[in-house]
């Protein structure tokens, strides 16, 4: 004597899902760089900390070499 649950309603309309699918598909770029803001987090956030981290890298090892930057 179980009840059947009423089935959920959607998050979205399938028109849009459907919609969004196609678009998808549609662009020929790399599935990571597909969306609006992609190629911010992709690309540009990893080469600045690749970019800040080797300044900082070969500043100590400048600093090292000459024995320059000591505290006392």
């Amino acid at each position: 004597m179980a009840l059947s649950p009423e089935p959920e309603p959607p998050f979205r309309p399938r028109e849009k899902i459907v919609e969004k699918q196609r678009y998808f598909q549609s662009v020929h770029r790399p599935t990571y760089l597909k969306g609006r803001y992609d190629i911010v987090t992709s690309v540009a956030i990893p080469l600045a900390l690749a970019a800040s981290s080797v300044f900082l890298v070969g500043r100590g090892i400048y600093n090292m070499s000459h024995g320059v930057g000591k505290k006392e």
